[in-house]
């Protein structure tokens, strides 16, 4: 059983490209931190991010800042993000931001990025045609694209 707390770079990336829906599909509990939201919300209006959220498929909670991850700097989403993985370690944290992740692996919190998301979709064969690939960002287009070995894939990228 999978349970993902989400952070926005993930939502806005997968929803400008049509594949939101993959992360509901592919695990079997999610939440967004209210300071996600907040922050696609403040971003440009009548983005596919703010119009996924508001649909209210994706659960979205008020989460406390533990002062560990606050002590990183990082940013209001990663550290709301990364203190509800903390705090309920079977979550696993969907962020790509680096700093974010390293802090992430300095408390043994599972990570997965944009990159895991997309990789697991196209594994579990839920890789439509429909879907805008070339929405995606060059980086991850470039990696699924030319990662026939799956297993290959160092799990630090994943």
């Amino acid at each position: 059983m999978e349970r993902w707390v989400v952070n926005a770079s993930p939502i806005i990336c997968l929803a400008k490209a049509g594949y939101s829906d993959l992360l509901l599909k592919l695990t079997d509990e999610i939440i967004v931190p209210q300071t996600v939201v907040e922050e696609i919300q403040a971003g440009h209006l009548g983005d596919p991010a703010e119009q996924i959220l508001a649909t209210g498929q994706f659960p979205v909670a008020e989460i406390p800042a533990m002062a560990e991850i606050l002590a990183w700097d990082l940013g209001k989403g990663e550290t709301a993000v990364l203190s509800y993985a903390l705090a309920n370690l079977t979550w696993i944290a969907i962020i790509d931001d680096l700093a974010a992740r390293k802090c992430a692996r300095s408390f043994s919190i599972p990570v997965k990025g944009t990159l895991a998301v997309v990789i697991l979709a196209k594994k579990r064969y839920m890789w439509r045609k429909s879907h805008n690939f070339h929405l995606l960002p060059t980086s991850v287009i470039l990696l699924v694209t030319n990662s026939c070995h799956f297993d290959q894939i160092s799990p630090h990228i994943l």
